[in-house]
C-alpha cells in the first residue's frame, strides 16, 4: 500500500479507501489510485484487513446442499454466488447428500472458519444443534426445506401445491392407475409432495393405489427399478408423477427401455437441462430456482448488515410447465 500511496502522490488512508470501495475519493484521485494497482499489480489482503475492522468480516458464505451435481443445488449456488458479488464474498459450497452427521461436521467447520453467513438445504430432520453453535456465529438462512427446533429465516416453494398440480394435471388427461416415485419419506419437502400427490386424487373423490407409491429412492437407478416393477404388475400405472429431477430421469429411461415413452404419461417435479429436448419433451413442476437463491441472498446478506427483524419464511408458488410427456392419454 505504500508504494501504491507513492505512486499515485496519496495517503496511505486515501489508498484504503479506494481499494475498499469507501467514499470521500475525488474520481481523478481514485483513477491515479487505480493506474498505479494496476502498475504494481497489488492485491489487498482481506485477511489482515478483517482482522483490523472493528466487525471483522471474513467475505465468506456458507452454502450446504444436497447434492452439487444436482441442477436444482448448482442453479441455487449460482444465484448465490451472483448475490455475494456486489458484496465482494466468496462462497464455500459442499454436499450433504442427506448425511445428518456429515451436515453437522460442515457447520462446525464453517463456523469455525468464520463465515459471515451460512445458507443451508437441511439433511437433518431438526437443527437444534444449530442454537449453540450460531449463538455468537454467523447468521443462518435455510432454503427448500423449513427449519425445525430453530427460529430463522427460510425460502422454498410450495411444496405440497406442485405436486398437486402434477398429479391433477395427469388425472385431468383421464389417467386414474397414477404411480407416485418420491425420495426419502423421512424428509419434510417429500411429505408435502406426498401430501400434494393424495390430494389431487382426493379431490376427484379418489383414493390412490398405495402399490403404485414407491418412497425412498435416492437415484436413477433406483427410480427405474421401480418403475420396471411397476410396469410388471397385473394392473400396471398409465401416468407416473416423479416427485424429483433425479427420479423422472430414471422414469424416462425405465420407459425408453419399455418402449412406452408415448405411451405412459409422466410429469417430473424440478426442471432440468434437456428435458425439453426429450422424446416427448418433459412435462414438468418448474421451482423458480434463480428466485429461491435471489431470496436466500438477499435475506443472509441483510442480516449480515445488521438486519434484526423477526425471522421471515418466503413461500413460492411452483408452475406447471406443459411439453408433452404430461398429456399423453390413458389407452382406450
Amino acid at each position: 500500500m505504500r508504494d501504491v500511496a507513492a505512486l499515485a502522490g496519496v495517503s496511505l488512508k486515501t489508498v484504503s479507501r479506494v481499494v475498499n470501495g469507501e467514499s470521500g475519493v475525488s474520481a481523478d484521485v481514485r483513477d491515479r489510485v487505480a493506474a498505479a494497482v494496476l502498475r504494481l499489480d497489488y492485491r489487498p489482503n482481506l485477511a489482515a484487513s478483517n482482522l483490523r475492522r472493528t466487525v471483522a468480516r471474513t467475505g465468506l458464505l456458507g452454502a450446504l446442499v444436497q447434492d452439487l451435481s444436482n441442477s436444482y443445488s448448482a442453479g441455487l449456488l449460482r444465484a448465490l454466488e451472483d448475490g455475494a458479488r456486489p458484496h465482494r464474498t466468496a462462497v464455500l459450497a459442499a454436499s450433504l447428500d442427506e448425511g445428518i452427521e456429515r451436515e453437522r461436521e460442515l457447520v462446525h467447520d464453517l463456523v469455525s472458519r468464520r463465515v459471515d453467513g451460512l445458507v443451508i438445504m437441511p439433511a437433518s430432520e431438526r437443527q437444534d444443534y444449530l442454537v449453540t453453535e450460531l449463538r455468537s456465529g454467523p447468521p443462518v438462512v435455510f432454503v427448500d426445506r423449513p427449519p425445525r427446533g430453530i427460529v430463522a429465516d427460510s425460502v422454498m416453494v410450495d411444496h405440497a401445491l406442485g405436486a398437486r398440480l402434477a398429479a391433477a394435471h395427469l388425472l385431468e388427461q383421464g389417467h386414474r392407475r397414477v404411480a407416485g416415485l418420491f425420495h426419502l419419506a423421512r424428509i419434510s419437502t417429500v411429505q408435502d409432495r406426498l401430501a400434494g400427490y393424495r390430494a389431487a386424487h382426493e379431490a376427484l373423490g379418489l383414493t390412490p393405489d398405495p402399490g403404485l407409491v414407491v418412497t425412498d429412492l435416492s437415484t436413477a437407478d433406483e427410480a427405474a427399478a421401480a418403475v420396471l416393477a411397476l410396469l410388471d404388475l397385473a394392473d400396471p400405472p398409465t401416468a407416473i408423477f416423479a416427485g424429483r429431477n433425479i427420479l423422472a430421469a430414471g422414469a424416462v429411461a425405465a420407459l425408453a427401455e419399455r418402449g412406452l415413452r408415448r405411451t405412459v404419461a409422466l410429469v417430473g417435479f424440478d426442471d432440468f437441462p434437456l428435458a425439453d429436448l426429450l422424446d416427448p419433451p418433459l412435462t414438468v413442476i418448474r421451482q423458480d430456482v434463480g428466485r429461491i437463491g435471489r431470496t436466500a441472498a438477499e435475506m443472509v446478506f441483510g442480516r449480515i448488515g445488521g438486519d434484526t427483524q423477526t425471522p421471515r419464511q418466503v413461500v413460492i408458488e411452483p408452475t406447471l410447465v406443459t411439453r408433452g410427456s404430461g398429456e399423453i392419454p390413458p389407452p382406450a
